[in-house]
């Protein structure tokens, strides 16, 4: 018998895709229910948002002044609270879930799962090592809750048809006071977020400086595409690190990922394995990301763009 609990991640009040691929893979298990948990200082609206994510039986609410920054040392504690009763705790393989999952794992005594790829059964999964070069199938104890951070860029969301019972509980747990919000520090941007959008264009080393990176930030405006980049664009300083996707980076999985003067490093590819459709724009026709994608233009960018743009 399994019963999952979902640790939703949210924003500034909106849920993040991550949660309904999360809910995804645990309807994979064939669980008898599907719970999530919204820590908020006010869940309201997330909560309204995760009820509709189909296969789920209930949405927790927990509101608390201290739940308003996602916290790991803050929000663990509560999750572990929750966590009785429940077979598996799933969260997303993000910045979050990485966070958040291995401090819920080491208060519930077990080890964590990470980056489930596929379900085998109720305590095996598969998962990708050597940086996505090989998958290999683990299995965790049977006596201990599973504690799993879920390979986003593996799962499609989960459908928003559902109408799950919202309840709101509190829980009582020790929170610790050496841990404390200060700041957060984000760019803001008004394209689609990198992790979740169905379409993203990346730039490289090839773009050259970021000035010239402004050619990929209007193109990818064109489309209404995310901007990525890869680790030796992000390393050369043209755009900051929140936009490297790769092994040390994002892993994505756009239905469209356009690469542009990107040669296809081993460790970038490992970020966009699971994208739908590749397409590379570079002038070196040996360049590795050929070997991928799904579609290749050999040529100069900076005359290949404006002719894609004026296209569009």
């Amino acid at each position: 018998m399994s019963n999952v609990l979902i640790v939703a991640e949210h924003l500034d009040g909106r849920l993040n895709g991550s949660t309904a691929k999360c809910v995804s893979a645990a309807q994979a298990l064939s669980p008898d229910t599907i719970d999530i948990v919204v820590l908020a200082a006010d869940p309201a609206s997330v909560a309204a948002e995760a009820a509709k994510l189909a296969g789920v039986r209930k949405v927790l609410t927990v509101a608390n002044e201290a739940n308003a920054h996602p916290l790991a040392q803050v929000l663990g504690p509560q999750v572990v609270k929750l966590a009785e009763g429940y077979s598996h705790v799933f969260g997303p393989s993000t910045t979050f879930g990485k966070d958040l999952m291995p401090v819920v794992a080491a208060l519930l005594g077990t080890a964590q799962v990470s980056d489930v790829m596929t379900v085998e059964s109720s305590h095996e999964f598969t998962r990708p090592i050597y940086a996505g070069n090989a998958i290999i199938t683990v299995k965790a104890p049977a006596d201990r809750p599973v504690v799993a951070t879920v390979r986003t860029a593996s799962w499609r969301e989960a459908a928003r048809d559902g109408d799950a019972v919202v309840e709101e509980i509190s829980v009582e747990a020790d929170l610790p006071a050496h841990t404390r919000f200060v700041e957060l520090a984000a760019g803001s941007s008004d394209r689609p977020d990198l992790q979740s959008a169905k379409r993203v264009v990346s730039g490289g080393r090839g773009v050259g400086s970021e000035e010239n990176f402004r050619i990929i930030f209007d193109f990818a405006d064109k489309l209404g595409a995310a901007v990525g980049a890869s680790r030796a664009a992000v390393d050369a300083g043209y755009v900051p690190n929140e936009l490297q996707v790769g092994q040390t980076g994002k892993i994505i999985a756009p239905e469209l990922y356009i690469a542009i003067g990107i040669s296809g490093a081993i460790q970038h590819l490992t970020g966009i394995k699971d994208a739908g459709t590749i397409v590379a724009i570079n002038k070196d026709p040996d360049s590795a990301i050929f070997e991928i994608a799904d579609i290749g233009l050999v040529g100069d960018l900076f005359k290949v763009l404006p002719e894609l743009e004026a296209a569009l």
